[in-house]
């Protein structure tokens, strides 16, 4: 099983991220947090790095279900997207794969969750 869902889109980088972000809140999720990691590793190791940003998506019932569910599944939120620049100049889009990453977690319960998200994030990925 692959920890993740991608694809590769006809976009430019940054259209790439304005219509992941749309998307996304089509499924009922906002961002949380925005890493830019080739911003930050030109200020942290002053090297070069391709467009990569990571984008914390959170759907905020399923967050709070799942947050019922498991006290400490917070430690796995939010869902990350990444949108980056391949080597090969492609734009490619991917999510974590939420069942994938909670099968750590003993929780029937938890895994209904987590396939709902799963199914959420990749109709958003498809959808760009």
């Amino acid at each position: 099983m692959s920890y993740f869902y991608a694809r590769t889109v006809n976009l430019s980088f940054d259209d790439a991220i304005q219509r992941v972000t749309e998307t996304l809140k089509e499924e009922g999720f906002g961002i949380l947090t925005e890493i830019d990691v080739k911003e930050t590793l030109k200020k942290k190791l002053d090297v070069d790095f391709r467009p990569y940003r990571i984008l914390g998506a959170c759907n905020p019932p399923f967050a709070y279900k799942a947050l019922q569910t498991e006290i400490h599944v917070g430690t796995m939120l939010p869902c990350n997207v990444v949108v980056q620049e391949l080597p090969s100049g492609e734009v490619e889009i991917a999510a974590v794969d939420p069942v994938a990453s909670m099968q750590a977690i003993d929780n029937a319960e938890l895994r209904s969750i987590a396939e709902e998200i799963r199914q959420k994030l990749r109709r958003a990925v498809d959808a760009v």
